[in-house]
């Protein structure tokens, strides 16, 4: 098992300290990977802000929840298309490239973005580019989370994985409402859109560079594991597909996280839709899109207190109890939250449903890195960020057929509520046996 030997060595070289955070934070190499996916984010945050503004709490477009679903659809659902076979690539290419490159990528990406928001368009056109802008991201994202366990030792994954995707939630909230500030400062209208997609474009430049600072193969993958051809790739998802179908700790685990990416759609929907048309009067945009960021506040703030809570819990209770007591709550909060229908509540429900989602994930991705080879860990991953995006787009459509107009929030949110639970117990039925040998 070279590979095997390969990590273990490269990990226990990193840092000989046994606390977990000292451990992760202690390792250069990790700390160079958090920073691209800081700055990443960031860009993220700040694009997600601008298009937001533009397209659903602009006075002159009226959000729908068709609307917002077919934008959502038209995002997400092409890239679910190609994106299982990023993962071979990911095993195929030195992810350093891949994050240096598609972060350039990403900032050459915002050019049409910029054109069409200048042009006041909102149609087609912009829903296309977002989508080349959103892939790139899946892809770098995908890559970000491959590359963790070549950068710390093996008993310090779960806090790892706690600090790099929530920091870079609290790193994109920040540049979101950084982007909102300067719109309104700029007068609120599609000219202060457009100068915050110039300045997202740069922050990705900046993501891009930072990657030059770690050399070609030292975010995986390992030297000579994963010399395919072009016409292995097919056989390779399946290689993936069938290692994690066979393990199902890491099944279990996507399909936990998946489930709670259902709910962050469908709930998202709900906030904005009450929000826009029940809570504020329809033309009180700027109020509802400040409530909205509150409540996106709180989400991220519900993250940080997952991502601090999870590695002690984890260790504690394990990981399957600790997400099935964090989809209890959230479930049960989701449902008073839509069915009272004030800001307070949903604000309170961000909170929650933030933390459940951050659980979920720290959890999920460390399963699916211990519980996967590393020959297939970038297979399995983009698999899973699939997985993760038609979840999401799930949810939104959902609501979107249900209650288009929200006037039926409180079956909606019973929806929500019950999915939760009932995911929350069923997973408690995944057994955890001896690690098996990653070969």
């Amino acid at each position: 098992m070279p590979g095997k030997r390969a990590v273990d060595t490269r990990a226990a070289s990193l840092t000989r300290v046994t606390h977990p955070l000292k451990a992760a934070l202690g390792s250069p190499l990790y700390r160079k990977l958090l920073a691209i996916r800081l700055t990443g984010q960031a860009g993220d945050g700040m694009l997600q802000s601008a298009l937001a503004t533009f397209v659903l709490f602009s006075p002159e477009r009226q959000a729908s929840a068709s609307a917002i679903a077919a934008a959502f659809a038209i995002l997400a659902l092409p890239y679910s298309l190609i994106g299982p076979f990023t993962g071979v690539f990911l095993d195929r290419w030195h992810r350093q490239r891949v994050l240096l490159w598609g972060n350039i990528a990403r900032a050459i990406s915002m050019l049409p973005v910029v054109y069409f928001t200048a042009q006041g368009d909102s149609g087609l056109g912009l829903g296309v580019s977002v989508l080349a802008a959103i892939g790139i991201n899946r892809f770098v994202l995908a890559g970000l989370s491959a590359a963790v366990p070549l950068t710390v030792p093996e008993p310090s994954l779960y806090t790892a994985n706690a600090i790099a995707p929530t920091a870079g939630t609290m790193a994109a909230a920040v540049a979101a409402f950084l982007g909102v500030g300067l719109r309104q400062a700029l007068g609120g209208g599609d000219t202060g859109s457009v100068v915050v997609l110039c300045i997202t474009a740069g922050v990705f430049v900046v993501a891009g560079l930072l990657a030059t600072r770690v050399k070609r193969g030292q975010f995986g993958p390992l030297p000579g594991e994963h010399a395919q051809s072009a016409r292995q790739v097919v056989r390779g998802l399946a290689d993936g597909a069938t290692q994690l179908w066979h393990r199902h700790p890491a099944r279990n685990a996507i399909v936990m996280v998946s489930a709670q990416r259902i709910a962050i759609g469908a709930g998202t929907i709900i906030a904005v839709l009450l929000l826009r048309l029940h809570i504020n009067p329809p033309e009180e945009t700027d109020r509802a899109l400040n409530e909205l960021a509150l409540m996106l506040a709180a989400a991220a703030a519900g993250a940080l207190l997952g991502a601090v809570l999870t590695p002690y819990m984890s260790r504690l209770i394990g990981p399957i109890r600790w997400t099935s007591i964090s989809f209890l709550i959230a479930g049960v909060v989701s449902w008073w939250a839509v069915a009272t229908a004030s800001v307070i509540s949903l604000i309170f429900a961000g909170l929650v449903i933030g933390f459940a989602g951050q659980v979920a994930k720290v959890c999920g991705d460390t399963l699916v890195q211990e519980w996967i080879d590393e020959g297939n860990r970038g297979r399995v991953f983009a698999l899973y960020d699939v997985a993760v995006n038609v979840a999401l787009v799930s949810g939104v459509v959902f609501v979107a057929w249900l209650d288009p107009l929200a006037e039926n929030a409180n079956l909606t949110a019973t929806a929500i509520g019950v999915g939760m639970i009932a995911s929350g117990l069923l997973y408690l039925r995944t057994r955890i046996g001896p690690t098996p040998p990653v070969s």
